[in-house]
């Protein structure tokens, strides 16, 4: 008696050990695919199994007759088949796990007792893995919208031109890692300045794919140097034959040629936000839009706006992000822009987006904003 007794008790303990070996083996890993092909070796070879495998993932072990994988078995101890869900932490299944016995013979109380326990820690250790996993991705997604980041500063004006008489900066914000607004000035060769100020509808990393490409369109098409009516015409038309997704991505644009010598401005406004012009006057003047957002409709019937430059102008042009700054359910507005711009006016370029940028951060009290800004000012030196 003593004998079997410890015998049983020897069983019992071999059992738990095995069973502890096995916990250990399962959570040696955080790779979800070994931790589903060490569960099913565990279970054939442990416990000499003709077979097991998932249900919802592709992996198994052992001899399954075929057909138990395109259509998992219900569970019948009379042919030697049991499943085993594998429960999440609030109790939803993540899988189950089908085993088939050899000849069909029926398990024993160890053996469901241990595919029990194993069921338990498989589905805790598939947990683990799976947050592991999107924990990765989740690193990779940034590291990709970082690049993505980088390479949109670059395309921005990292220099403004300096033109003799003249003062120009800008600045851009983001409110993601990347962001919709774009900024560009070119140089053409006929010393003119090119400027273009733009925003895609919407934000984020759809938005800066359709702002790299309207850019690489424009720059095409800058040193034609067609008539500004016409090349606002033309990138609308290019933009809008791009698809369903750049018409629904449209981009509101400022278009602005200046010329240093004659201080002449020619402006088309594409459904943009009206630029402030401040030209021997006190009170800005507003550039209004002449057509629709580039890309919205197949032909736009945009108009230009021309001024000579008197000494001491300056002219802001702004996306809407400027505007619709939020202190609560207030918002900055035109008025504000316009009167932080007009109180400005007798400091250079850089002092003035200053002096901008601190009227809207003390109106937000520096709170997170939901959408990019930009912001160029060109001014002349009287």
């Amino acid at each position: 008696m003593e004998i079997e007794s410890s015998l049983h008790l020897q069983q019992q303990i071999a059992r738990l050990q095995a069973l502890l070996d096995t916990t250990h083996r399962i959570h040696s890993t955080i790779e979800l695919d070994s931790v589903l092909r060490s569960v099913l070796q565990i279970t054939v070879r442990e416990l000499e199994m003709a077979g097991a495998f998932f249900t919802t993932f592709p992996f198994s072990y052992g001899e399954i007759p075929p057909r138990f994988l395109l259509h998992p078995p219900s569970s019948d101890p009379r042919r030697g088949c049991y499943r085993f869900p594998l429960l999440d932490r609030h109790g939803t299944a993540l899988t189950e796990m089908v085993v088939i016995t050899r000849d069909g013979a029926p398990l024993s109380l160890y053996e469901q007792d241990f595919l029990e326990h194993l069921a338990i820690q498989a589905a805790v250790a598939i947990e683990n893995a799976r947050y592991h996993e999107q924990t990765l991705d989740m690193e990779r997604v940034k590291q990709d919208l970082s690049c993505a980041r980088d390479i949109q500063r670059s395309l921005l004006p990292q220099v403004f031109p300096d033109i003799p008489g003249y003062s120009i900066d800008g600045r851009s914000q983001t409110c993601y890692e990347v962001g919709g607004d774009y900024l560009d000035l070119i140089t053409l060769p006929s010393g003119e300045l090119m400027v273009v100020v733009a925003d895609v509808a919407g934000k984020g990393l759809a938005s800066a794919l359709v702002g790299s490409s309207f850019r690489a369109a424009l720059r095409a098409m800058a040193n034609s140097e067609m008539p500004l009516v016409d090349m606002a015409t033309n990138m609308n038309l290019l933009h809008y034959k791009e698809g369903e997704e750049s018409r629904r991505r449209y981009v509101t644009a400022m278009f602005l040629r200046l010329d240093p010598k004659t201080h002449a401005v020619e402006v088309v406004n594409a459904g943009h936000n009206p630029a402030f012009l401040l030209n021997g006057s006190d009170v800005p003047e507003l550039i209004e839009a002449s057509g629709t957002p580039v890309g919205m409709l197949p032909f736009s019937d945009y108009s230009s706006e021309k001024y000579v430059l008197s000494d001491k102008a300056k002219l802001l042009i702004y996306t809407d992000g400027m505007t619709e700054v939020f202190k609560g359910n207030e918002e900055f507005g035109q008025d504000r822009l316009m009167e932080a711009f007009r109180a400005s006016r007798h400091t250079d370029a850089t002092g003035t987006l200053n002096s901008i940028w601190r009227a809207l951060d003390a109106f937000s009290n520096q709170e997170n904003q939901s959408d990019d800004m930009t912001a160029l000012v060109i001014g002349r030196k009287p």
